[in-house]
């Protein structure tokens, strides 16, 4: 055995492991689901804040990361109506379709496959890629996904929520140092010093608790599995050109980024829908939230299968 494929697979098997890991647990009812959700938001709202802030902080920004602002902004709203026009064209019964064929779960899947494989030195990278994704979630997906429950969406609620987001807190946070030019002074500081030394410790749960966080939660519901195939189908009908487009035309021939935008345009692209979808969903659509489920676990197992085949292709960033 070669050493790279070795090197792969010792970068490959943890994730794999914790995961199954996660469906173990589970099954020999280890924990139960209510102290897993609280896992998950101790995960969401402090490791993932604290690993996006020195991501943001430590990154060297570039003017042309517009571009790849604009892009990743265009893909959403692209698939979002695909979804539409899918939907009505194929008369298809599933009122959450649309919701299911944009979006892409980057917090709790997209920078822990990135970081376990690639290092979580390059997370930025990722995290560059999502910026205007958390925009169109917050104010295009969510409100959509508010209206429809509600009938109703306040765009003050919307805002508000998104600037209470601990996630967009961390980024806007090292962020705004970074661009301000004190990330040295942050880094020399003791004050500063002891805040990343504890955020770095913050940061190191963030890939075991998630894998065995999604390990737990894949459950796919057999009566919907003919549908939730059909959903997945058709957003990765939608994405696989689409992604094409962005890595080899936009990435490659006209920005010209280095390798790890590459890999991590890959990867964003390949992530399923956003897991908070069910959370807008009225509690009474059992029917729905049975389909949504399906489809988000039935999707990250197709995520986590091509990531690997897309990691041991290209396993150096």
């Amino acid at each position: 055995m070669s050493q790279t494929v070795a090197s792969v697979i010792v970068r490959v098997a943890p994730i794999i492991l914790l995961m199954a890991a996660g469906i173990a647990v589970r099954r020999v009812q280890l924990v139960g689901a209510k102290t897993v959700e609280e896992l998950k938001k101790l995960v969401v709202n402090l490791a993932l804040p604290a690993v996006l802030f020195r991501a943001f902080l430590d990154m060297d920004l570039d003017w042309s990361y517009a571009w790849i602002f604009l892009t990743i902004l265009v893909v959403c709203v692209t698939l979002w109506y695909y979804g539409v026009f899918a939907r009505h064209a194929l008369r298809l019964p599933q009122d959450y379709f649309p919701f299911l064929t944009t979006g892409f779960e980057f917090g709790m899947l997209g920078i822990t496959l990135f970081g376990a494989a690639y290092g979580m030195q390059y997370v930025g990278y990722i995290a560059v890629v999502d910026l205007s994704h958390e925009l169109f979630i917050w104010f295009v997906l969510v409100t959509l996904l508010i209206r429809k429950r509600d009938g109703a969406s306040s765009i003050a609620a919307t805002a508000a929520g998104f600037a209470r987001s601990p996630v967009i807190i961390g980024i806007l946070a090292g962020l705004l140092l970074n661009v301000a030019g004190l990330r040295q002074t942050v880094y020399t500081a003791p004050v500063g010093r002891a805040l990343l030394d504890s955020l770095q410790l913050l940061g190191a749960m963030l890939v075991p608790s998630i894998l065995l966080i999604i390990g737990y939660g894949l459950h796919i519901n057999l009566a919907n599995i003919r549908e939730a195939a059909v959903s997945v189908g058709l957003r990765l009908a939608a994405l696989i050109p689409i992604a094409l487009f962005s890595v080899l035309i936009v990435a490659r021939r006209w920005l010209m980024l280095p390798l790890p935008f590459e890999r991590a345009i890959v990867t964003f692209l390949l992530l399923p829908p956003p897991y908070i979808i069910p959370l807008f969903m009225k509690e009474s659509d059992g029917r729905g939230r049975q389909y949504v489920h399906s489809v988000l676990s039935l999707y990250t197992v197709i995520t986590v299968v091509l990531f690997i085949i897309y990691f041991v292709a290209n396993p150096t960033i």
